[in-house]
C-alpha cells in the first residue's frame, strides 16, 4: 500500500453503486444554446448552437478523449457536465443516479466526485492563497478538519513530486507552468474524486514537462481507479492517453469509438481530415495539400442537414436535405462501439457512396 492509499484512502470502490459494468457517466440529449443579441429590426431570435443534442457514456476506469476544432463544443460540454454551466436540455447520470434531480445525487456530493483541471494553470489558482492552502481549501469547505486537510495537501504535494516544505508556502506566481498544473491536479485529487475532466490540461506546457504530467496522470489513474474525460487538440496525446475517442464538429458528435479503431479506420471525412493533419516524423510522409478547405459554418442557427457538408468532398443532395444520425459504422470491426454520423455509412441514406463504404 502506498502513501496515498494509507493516508488519503481510495474511496472509489466503496462508492461504486452499479458495479464495473455500469458506466460512470451517461449523457443523454445534452443541449446548450447561447442567445445572440440581434439588430433592432430583427424579429427572429438567434442562438449559437454550442452543444446540440449529444449523447455518450464513459465506462468506469477508462479515459474518453474529446477532439475537434476550436469552437466545436468540447469545453462547453465539459462545463455542462461539471455543472459550471446550466444546460438547456438533457440528462446527466452519474453511476446510475441523476445529477441535481429529485431522488438523485446532490450537487455538492456530485462535485466532490467529479473534478476539473483547466488549461490555464495560473488563472485556475487563487493568487492570494499559498499552495498548501489552495489544496486544503476545498476539503475544508466540504467538512474536513483543518489538520486532516493540511495533511492531505502535504501528501498530495509529495505525490505530484513537489516537496511540501519547499513549495507548500509559495504563491502561484512563484511557480512554473508545469508546477502550477501539478498543483491543479493535486487540488482536484484532494476531494478524492471518481472522475476528473481534463480540459486541455497539458496544452500550455512544453513537450518535456507535458510528458511528465501525462505520465503522472496515468499513474494517478491506476492508483485511484480514476475515470478521465480528456479534452485535447493534440491527437498524439489523445492516442497515448485515451481508450475511447469522441470527435465533435459544430456542437455535434460525428464519430466515436475505440481509439485504435478511430486512428486506423476512421469512417467520417472530418475525422480522417483531422488525422491527416497530424505531423509525422517520417520526412517522406508529408502533407502537400490542406486536408480541409474553407472555414466552419456559422454556428448561429445552422441550417438543417449535415453541418460538415460545405467542407466535405463527398457531399450530395441528401447531405443538405437531412442530418445524419449517429449509427454503427458499417465498415468497422467493432460494431458495438464504433459509431459515425455520416450518410456514407448508412445504407438507407440514399448517398451514392453508401454501398462502397459498406464494402470497405
Amino acid at each position: 500500500m502506498n502513501v496515498m492509499e494509507s493516508k488519503i484512502g481510495s474511496p472509489n470502490q466503496s462508492l461504486d453503486i452499479g458495479g464495473p459494468a455500469q458506466p460512470l457517466l451517461v449523457v443523454r440529449n445534452l443541449r446548450k444554446f447561447f442567445p445572440v443579441r440581434g439588430g433592432p429590426f430583427e424579429s427572429t431570435n438567434k442562438f449559437v448552437h454550442a452543444v446540440d443534442d449529444i449523447s455518450f457514456s464513459v465506462a468506469k476506469g477508462t479515459t474518453l478523449g474529446v477532439v475537434g476544432e476550436s469552437g466545436c463544443g468540447k469545453s462547453t460540454t465539459a462545463r455542462l457536465i461539471a455543472k459550471l454551466v446550466q444546460p438547456d436540455d438533457g440528462t446527466i447520470i452519474f453511476d446510475g443516479e441523476g445529477v441535481d434531480e429529485f431522488g438523485g445525487i446532490e450537487l455538492k456530493t456530485f462535485r466532490r466526485q467529479l473534478q476539473m483541471v483547466f488549461q490555464d494553470s495560473f488563472a485556475s489558482l487563487n493568487p492570494r492563497l499559498t499552495i498548501i492552502d489552495t489544496i486544503a481549501y476545498g476539503p475544508r469547505v466540504h467538512g474536513v478538519s483543518k489538520d486532516e486537510a493540511l495533511t492531505r495537501a502535504r501528501n498530495l504535494l509529495t505525490r505530484v513530486s513537489l516537496d511540501p516544505d519547499q513549495f507548500g508556502f509559495r504563491y502561484p506566481h512563484e511557480l512554473s507552468g508545469g508546477q502550477r498544473q501539478r498543483i491543479n491536479i493535486a487540488r482536484a485529487l484532494a476531494f478524492e474524486p471518481r472522475m476528473v475532466i481534463l480540459d486541455e490540461a497539458v496544452a500550455a506546457l512544453d513537450k518535456s514537462v507535458q510528458a511528465q504530467v501525462l505520465n503522472l496522470l496515468q499513474e494517478l489513474k491506476a492508483e485511484h481507479q480514476l475515470t478521465y474525460l480528456f479534452i485535447s487538440h493534440d491527437l498524439h496525446v489523445v492516442h497515448y492517453m485515451c481508450d475511447e475517442v469522441m470527435v465533435m464538429y459544430l456542437g455535434q458528435i460525428v464519430e466515436t469509438g475505440p481509439v485504435d479503431t478511430i486512428y486506423r479506420r476512421a469512417a467520417h471525412p472530418y475525422t480522417r481530415a483531422l488525422l491527416s493533419a497530424v505531423p509525422s516524423m517520417d520526412p517522406a510522409n508529408r502533407t502537400h495539400q490542406p486536408p480541409l478547405a474553407g472555414d466552419p459554418p456559422n454556428p448561429i442557427n445552422p441550417a438543417p442537414g449535415c453541418r460538415f457538408r460545405d467542407r466535405c468532398p463527398y457531399a450530395e443532395s441528401v447531405c443538405t436535405a437531412r442530418s445524419p444520425r449517429l449509427l454503427q459504422s458499417v465498415a468497422s470491426k467493432a460494431p458495438d462501439t464504433h459509431r459515425v454520423a455520416c450518410h456514407m455509412s448508412n445504407m438507407q441514406s440514399g448517398h451514392s457512396l453508401a454501398t462502397n463504404a459498406s464494402q470497405a
